[in-house]
């Protein structure tokens, strides 16, 4: 695993009316350098569209969690003074699989919807700044790192 990212499995509370998971706990240790966070969002995503890839360079956090759908999610890890520099992670979360994943700002993230549709939360650490972004971008299969999004997921 990417140094300092961490995952959690989500608990499903479900009866004959559905289902109930607790996504942010403060006494949940995969949140306990974090506080609270400083926004949630939530963005949907149609099939086979792959959202990557980015990262933030002033110290975000983000935490992901797929309550409908499932997403492939690839983390690059980068960082200069990283002890797993260079290294690559892939979750698939969502449905089948109720799973948060800390996601360190500075490593390239993204992800790819794998099903119909996919809905996708984020607790990040650092409010998004619409008129100087924490964001720096390159293509989705960009050489600089190796993830081929195309391949069939896997974790």
């Amino acid at each position: 695993m990417i140094h300092d990212v961490e995952t959690k499995k989500v608990q499903i509370n479900a009866d004959e009316r559905g289902f109930l998971a607790e996504i942010w706990r403060s006494d949940w240790d995969i949140y306990a350098n974090e506080g609270s966070p400083e926004m949630s969002y939530v963005s949907e995503s149609y099939p086979g569209i792959i959202r990557a890839w980015h990262r933030h360079c002033e110290g975000q956090i983000d935490h992901f969690v797929v309550p409908h759908g499932k997403v492939k999610v690839g983390i690059y890890d980068n960082r200069d003074e990283s002890p797993t520099q260079g290294e690559l992670n892939t979750f698939i979360i969502g449905n089948g699989n109720m799973e948060l994943i800390r996601v360190p700002g500075d490593c390239w993230h993204g992800f790819k919807t794998l099903v119909t549709r996919d809905t996708l939360i984020n607790f990040p650490t650092n409010l998004y700044d619409y008129e100087d972004p924490d964001e720096e971008r390159l293509p989705y299969d960009t050489d600089q790192i190796p993830l081929d999004w195309e391949e069939s997921p896997h974790k």
